[in-house]
């Protein structure tokens, strides 16, 4: 039993991340290859559910906020973030097998696939916005947020590679078949829900008697979030930050497939990527200590830009896309990370600027983002799939002509790198929260509290 609190909750809340990455990260990065590849649904088919999924992700994105708003009305003996934990889960799991059971045909399947989609993404925002918003809950001390989420982030990179470097090998090898993708949707959405045991079963969190606990309004949530001149700018860093990366993640299945030639070695590519982010979130609190946030936003995106240019030339070799990827996700581990803390911090300058503290509202921004990146990212691939000839042709690295091929290398490579770096200069511009100014937030909210 692990007698320090904050160790403790740093564990459980990390170990929790495990099955959650693992099931997120099966729906989001192979949903689209298995309407495209697995079903082989009929062009207009495949560009009506593609649709659905980006329009659907942009609607419901809109809808976190409200989440968040809900989240935090809960008064219930268990915290406000633990009930949305628990059902959020439960109903997510569920839809999420539906998804991947291939219902109907035409419009029907269309339909039906929208409906599913559409539960699914309320029922994960909900399980989401509940489980990040213990972060800040947990400790407002920089440097142990910054330890906790690294190590969240480590695990859920775990979870998330698993599947990343599983999925492909081990569908191939059972057939490819609908039906095998049905049991493995049903395999994650288990060890999602016995993950959740971990934060659920695990974390002490300080929380208010619900008689304590203060309600908020709608009118207070547009306050929150639009009174927040901090987390506004962050929404836009991150928000840009999300669509570059999103795209490029989606491309690679694509790109080892009909650029590259040789799909096998996708899973050599994630391997690689996996290594090179874990690695780099275990020395994130060490490279903490010895850098400030705003040195290692730059570091992050220096890395991100190099990576791009090495991977624009790369598909020739094997070695060069795993060097262009290494740089890639290097960087963009670091700032990732610093974005959760960006997050973080604007829960108690929100406090400190507007008089009340919304954590669940103030997190519900982290998959609004998410949902926008993934939503674009989708259209952009699908897009950008069907105009290169590869959805409409059936084509091989062989049959797809040179514009077809720039066209995947403009869409995964140039327009994302602009997005980045766009959010680097929005970041560098606007965000004023730096160590020295949250020292003197947190300051003074205590001097208030003791008025």
């Amino acid at each position: 039993m692990m007698k320090n609190p904050d160790n403790r909750n740093r564990v459980y809340f990390g170990l929790g991340t495990v099955g959650r990455d693992m099931f997120y990260a099966f729906e989001s990065n192979t949903l689209l290859f298995f309407l495209s590849d697995v079903l082989s649904l009929p062009v207009w088919v495949f560009a009506a559910a593609s649709m659905i999924l980006s329009v659907l992700r942009i609607f419901d994105a809109f809808n976190d906020p409200i989440t968040g708003l809900v989240i935090d009305n809960i008064r219930s003996p268990w915290g406000k973030f633990k009930p949305a934990i628990l059902v959020g889960g439960i109903f997510s799991a569920i839809f999420a097998v539906v998804l991947f059971s291939g219902i109907g045909e035409g419009w029907t399947f269309v339909i039906l696939f929208g409906l599913a989609y559409f539960l699914w993404d309320v029922a994960y925002g909900i399980n989401d916005i509940g489980y990040w918003t213990l972060l800040p809950v947990l400790s407002s001390d920089q440097k142990q947020r910054e330890r906790t989420g690294a190590f969240a982030r480590i695990c859920a990179n775990i979870g998330m590679y698993i599947v990343m470097v599983a999925w492909q090998p081990v569908t191939a090898a059972l057939g490819n078949t609908p039906q095998v993708w049905f049991w493995c949707s049903v395999v994650l959405a288990v060890i999602f829900l016995l993950g959740l045991l971990f934060p659920l079963l695990g974390i002490r969190e300080k929380r208010l008697a619900p008689e304590q606990q203060e309600s908020t309004t709608l009118r207070q949530m547009v306050r929150a979030l639009v009174g927040n001149d901090q987390l506004m700018w962050t929404t836009l860093a991150m928000g840009l930050f999300m669509v570059g990366y999103c795209t490029t993640v989606n491309f690679a299945i694509y790109y080892m497939k009909y650029l590259f030639g040789n799909e096998s070695m996708y899973v050599v590519l994630v391997a690689v990527v996996g290594v090179a982010q874990l690695g780099t979130l275990s020395v994130y609190p060490h490279v903490a200590g010895k850098l400030n946030r705003r040195q290692l936003y730059t570091l992050g995106t220096a890395l991100v830009v190099l990576g791009y240019v090495v991977f624009f030339f790369a598909e020739v070799s094997l070695l060069l896309i795993a060097l262009a990827a290494v740089l890639v996700f290097v960087g963009q581990a670091f700032i990732q990370t610093l974005m959760l803390m960006f997050l973080a911090d604007t829960v108690e300058y929100g406090h400190w600027k507007l008089g009340k503290k919304n954590e669940a509202i103030t997190f519900s921004i982290q998959p609004f983002i998410n949902k926008i990146g993934g939503a674009l990212a989708t259209g952009i691939v699908s897009l950008t799939l069907i105009v290169s000839g590869i959805k409409i042709d059936g084509g091989t690295a062989e049959t797809i002509d040179a514009g077809g091929k720039m066209l995947v290398k403009g869409s995964m490579f140039f327009l994302p790198l602009l997005m980045i770096v766009v959010g680097y200069v929005v970041y560098l511009k606007k965000y004023k929260i730096d160590e020295q100014r949250y020292a003197q937030i947190l300051k003074d909210l205590e001097e208030r509290e003791q008025v």
